[in-house]
This record gives structure tokens, C-alpha cells and sequence, in this order.
């Protein structure tokens, strides 16, 4: 786990550098400021709008005594994704729209909750019943 957040905290801001220089070399560097403030506005607006649903879904799923699991991982990657996008860069941007578009967040509730099995499996996560 150590070694994965070391990585990230490493090599994540060199590649966003190297992406920035990369697209600043193409559109200029203040088209490139203005993008990435474009795209953090966009993942604002889009996190609160798919969370908005997310959130209904799991209330309508509540009210009918259905569990609301997948409602709440969606919330999960919609917060997620709403974060990434609040981050400046071009790499966690893709990531964080992928993971706020309904098409392609299946792929990311997919991961998540075969992480999550995996780790109850092993006692890592522990759930509570009433």
C-alpha cells in the first residue's frame, strides 16, 4: 500500500508536468491555464449533477427496502472522479471524467467492487448487520 501512494506521489506530478509542457508546446501556455480551469469548472458542475441522481437513486432504492449498493459506489466514483477533476492536470482529468460519464463508470464500479470483495474476503474491510 506504502509503496503504491509513494509511486503515486512521485510520478504522478511528473507525468502531469510533462503533459502540461506538452500541450502548453501545442496551444500556449495560457490556453493551457485556461483548459485546465475549464475543465475543473466542468467537473464541478458534473459531480454535483450525477451525484444529484446517484443520491436520488439510492433514496428511491431505500424507500423500496432494496439495498442501495450500487447507487453508493456510484457515489463513490462520482466523488472520486469530481476530485480528480478538481486536481490540475491533464491525466487525472481523463480519469475523472471516465469515472463521472455513465458509460464508463461500470468499468470503475467493476474495479471498486471487486477491490472491496477481495478485501472482505481477507478481513480487511469488516461489515456490521443490525
Amino acid at each position: 500500500m506504502w509503496k503504491w501512494l509513494l509511486a503515486a506521489v512521485i510520478f504522478l506530478p511528473a507525468i502531469e508536468i510533462f503533459g502540461f509542457s506538452l500541450v502548453a508546446d501545442r496551444i500556449g501556455g495560457m490556453n493551457t491555464l485556461l483548459l485546465t480551469l475549464l475543465t475543473s469548472a466542468i467537473g464541478v458542475v458534473m459531480m454535483r449533477f450525477e451525484g444529484r441522481k446517484a443520491m436520488e437513486d439510492a433514496k428511491l432504492r431505500t424507500n423500496s427496502n432494496m439495498v442501495p449498493g450500487t447507487s453508493m459506489v456510484d457515489g463513490l466514483c462520482i466523488f472520486g472522479g469530481g476530485v480528480l477533476l478538481i486536481v490540475p492536470g491533464f491525466l487525472t482529468d481523463i480519469v475523472g471524467f471516465t469515472m463521472l460519464f455513465p458509460l464508463t463508470r461500470p468499468i470503475y464500479r467493476f474495479l471498486l467492487l471487486k477491490w472491496m470483495k477481495k478485501n472482505i474476503k481477507n478481513g480487511k474491510i469488516t461489515i456490521f448487520k443490525r
